[in-house]
């Protein structure tokens, strides 16, 4: 029997995975046939464990799947039973560029789990071609796994809203890139993979039905309390300024904020050519195939807005144009005292007075005259070092009572530098692990001096450029 988007019968794989703790809903694979395609992962040859983030499982009573069966499942060579895996439909706008149908090429959702209240998807990524490919192989080779693995995990502690990662596992395969490298697959949990690129893909169809369908679930899910389609375009551009306030306070940069990287539950996705800065620019761009700096830091506000009006207008068949616009265009203000309350934090101002916005922008731009350390510099503050002694006097004359507090908690003192991540992924390739162990385990604590790791690059040490990796 035919499947969903000509892809012929469903792919099955011979074994299913039975456990009384995995107890997967599949909400999601309960839409029509035109939200996703139904196919098992495809099975890989010699699986065995990169890591497993065991906190995490315990804290979503899925410890069971740290187990041989449980490896299984997580390398795609079996499913649990109570698993229904879909590659989710999307579409997408990347670089500015219309892509009517993009989708999981590579990734499928198992299931979702309850904990604490909150529903998590659960999905795999690396675990074989679907419909959505487009030639692709549907692999993913160690290297991005492990980063978006890291950096994932080190968003998460630093208090971003972000996907997590629950495993890494080798597949015993290789994967043909730019040279053959060692397979992977990734278990990634997020509270939501719905993006804007969601609606897109039924607003260019003029599918109003399932466009009605996919609010009224994405509400459901993920903003019970909003108001039909204009509450959920509320929820997310009040989401998204929040968080990519976060972004830009740790000097982050996503590096691929295409519409289909816009998450609708406002968390951080698809860490691909993403880095972390480490000297300060506003115009500071890694990703190989931002040529036009499109994504860079600085434009990151921007282009966040623009993803947001590209959101409001897949919802217009739903929702009145005039409400649209008003919501959409309250985010530069939103962004702005996200912005500003995060940035002051760092400083150590909890309350904002006149002529604080002007104290920040003089720092970053000695910051930016003088090349110096974004992450660094912030955090010479708590022990009282400055950049500029002009500067210095007046953030002094500032300060109240609970600026040390207020600075060590908003002041990272070690982030996931882009030349320590090229370092664990190569180390990796080679089959060493330890330089992954160590710096993950001081990522947990990054608020807590970790002198090996917080040295800048050495000129010869420097990343110039991130690459998607998949």
């Amino acid at each position: 029997m035919a499947g969903p988007f000509g892809w012929g019968a469903v792919r099955k794989t011979p074994n299913a995975y039975t456990h009384p703790m995995i107890a997967f809903q599949n909400s999601y694979a309960s839409l029509p046939d035109r939200f996703h395609a139904r196919l098992d992962p495809t099975p890989v040859a010699a699986p065995s464990w990169l890591a497993f983030n065991t906190p995490f499982a315990e804290h979503l009573n899925l410890t069971a799947l740290h187990s041989d069966e449980g490896l299984q499942v997580l390398a795609g060579n079996s499913v649990a039973d109570t698993s229904t895996p879909i590659a989710m439909a999307y579409a997408g706008q990347q670089f500015g560029n219309w892509s009517p149908q993009l989708g999981d090429g590579r990734a499928l959702l198992l299931g979702e789990v309850e904990a604490d209240g909150t529903i998590y998807d659960v999905q795999l990524k690396g675990s074989g071609p679907t419909p959505f490919s487009r030639r692709g192989d549907g692999r993913a080779w160690i290297g991005p796994v492990l980063r978006e693995y890291l950096i994932s995990e080190a968003m998460a502690a630093l208090g971003v809203p972000t996907t997590r990662a629950l495993a890494a596992v080798a597949t015993g395969e290789t994967i043909i890139r730019e040279a053959p490298l060692p397979g992977a697959v990734l278990t990634r949990v997020a509270r939501s993979h719905l993006r804007v690129g969601t609606f897109q893909y039924f607003a260019i169809r003029e599918d109003k039905d399932a466009l009605e369908r996919l609010t009224a679930y994405a509400i459901k899910r993920l903003w019970p309390e909003a108001d039909g389609p204009a509450g959920l375009l509320d929820a997310v551009v009040g989401a998204q300024a929040e968080l990519v306030a976060k972004w830009m306070s740790i000097g982050f940069i996503h590096g691929v904020m295409n519409t289909d990287n816009v998450s609708i539950s406002g968390e951080t996705i698809d860490y691909g050519p993403c880095a972390f800065m480490d000297d300060f620019a506003l115009n500071r761009v890694f990703s190989s195939i931002d040529e036009g700096g499109r994504y860079a830091y600085g434009n990151q506000p921007h282009i966040a807005h623009w993803n947001l009006v590209q959101f409001a207008q897949a919802l217009l068949p739903v929702m009145q144009v005039e409400a649209a616009q008003e919501i959409v265009d309250t985010f530069s203000t939103r962004f702005a005292i996200a912005q500003k309350k995060a940035m002051l934090a760092k400083i150590g101002i909890g309350d904002a007075q006149a002529g604080d916005a002007e104290l920040i922008n003089r720092l970053l731009t000695i910051m930016e005259e003088r090349s110096l350390d974004f992450t660094n510099t912030f955090r010479a503050l708590n022990s009282g070092i400055v950049p500029d002694d002009d500067w210095g006097a007046d953030w002094r004359a500032r300060l109240g009572e609970e600026a040390q507090q207020i600075m060590a908690a908003a002041n990272p003192a070690i982030i996931p530098r882009n030349h320590r991540v090229e370092e664990i992924i190569t180390a990796a390739v080679n089959g060493d692990m330890v330089p992954f162990e160590r710096l993950h385990e001081a990522l947990k604590t990054p608020f807590t001096d970790h002198a090996e790791f917080a040295t800048p690059p050495l000129s010869e040490e420097r990343v110039q450029a991130t690459f998607c990796g998949t």
